[in-house]
């Protein structure tokens, strides 16, 4: 197959845990064509189909290079077998719009995973509002008062911006509300942006665990990203430490729900957030921490990724 991967500038890939390089190192071991380019290579001409300017690569198996690139060429991409959407956060305008020039490549024939009017339907923090049954108690406003009345019924509480990611803008206000005010106009920036308000799950010491469901079915195993020192913050962005371990009982029955709903929209890989028993944040964009888990258990993550995209494929 013809795989284009739509990512950040491969030269910027730290290769020892990059998923998105462990998915075309799968790929390519299978004998499949490995391409890539950035969202700024997307283009849309009247009377034309979605193209881009693709890098043709292949892999050297080192790390430094790690790949060689044989050229670039212009394809449409409805003559590649799939796309693979893969750019990082922030979900800013210039990632809104690339959205709907994969969508047009779709019309023009071409097989986009994930989805990208599901990338548009299912924002990383507010998607886990489907799932109430799942979640804690939560709440999505502008409001600063209704952030108050939250806080006043639940005494230690997150607050977080919607566009936010790796950790970034996340504060935790326990029972004395100190800065509480401050902090609201900070992140609403006085009533002009929506805020995610949760309370404080004390769970968060054994790990946010990040749960991926790939083809609607859950990898065996989560990484319990560990907060480290005084920080809150699991993520690895943050300095969270990440520790593999198997799903628990709660966690599948997690995973398998979401996900027997949310594949069949276009989501063929999703990475689940749980702190204990509860779902925090549902990540489609370019969900990550395949090498750490297959280092660690030996469960191979980008086999079970690569085995579910030839699968879609083929049935597209």
């Amino acid at each position: 197959m013809k795989l284009l991967f739509v990512a950040d500038p491969l030269e910027a890939f730290k290769t020892y845990k990059d998923t998105t390089f462990a998915m075309m190192r799968e790929a390519a071991a299978r004998g499949h064509q490995i391409l890539a380019c950035e969202p700024a290579q997307l283009v849309w001409e009247r009377d034309g189909r979605v193209s881009a300017v693709c890098r043709d690569i292949t892999l050297t198996g080192g790390l430094d290079p790690w790949f060689e690139e044989r050229g670039r060429v212009r394809l449409a991409l409805a003559e590649l077998d799939a796309v693979v959407m893969r750019k990082d956060p922030p979900f800013d305008s210039e990632y809104f719009y690339a959205t709907h020039l994969l969508q047009q490549a779709e019309r023009d024939g071409a097989r986009v995973f994930n989805k990208p009017s599901a990338l548009r339907d299912h924002p990383e923090k507010l998607a886990i509002m489907e799932f109430p049954q799942f979640i804690g108690p939560t709440l999505v406003t502008r409001d600063e008062q209704a952030i108050k009345r939250f806080h006043a019924e639940h005494q230690d509480i997150i607050l977080k911006p919607l566009d936010g990611m790796g950790g970034m803008g996340i504060f935790r206000v326990g029972p004395d509300g100190l800065n509480l005010g401050s902090i609201t106009e900070t992140l609403n920036k006085q009533g002009t942006q929506t805020v995610m308000v949760q309370r404080y799950l004390p769970e968060i010491v054994k790990g946010d665990k990040r749960i991926l469901v790939i083809g609607g079915k859950p990898a065996p195993f989560s990484l319990a990203r560990i907060p480290q020192g005084s920080e809150i913050r699991g993520n690895l962005a943050a300095g969270g430490k990440g520790v593999a371990q198997p799903l628990s009982a709660r966690d599948r029955e997690i995973a398998e729900s979401i996900g027997a709903v949310l594949a069949p929209r276009g989501l063929l890989l999703i990475g689940l957030d749980v702190i204990g028993d509860s779902l925090t944040e549902i990540n489609v964009t370019s969900p990550t921490c395949f090498q750490e888990i297959t280092q660690q258990t030996g469960f191979d993550v980008p086999r079970m990724f690569v085995d579910a995209l030839e699968a879609a494929v083929s049935r597209a």
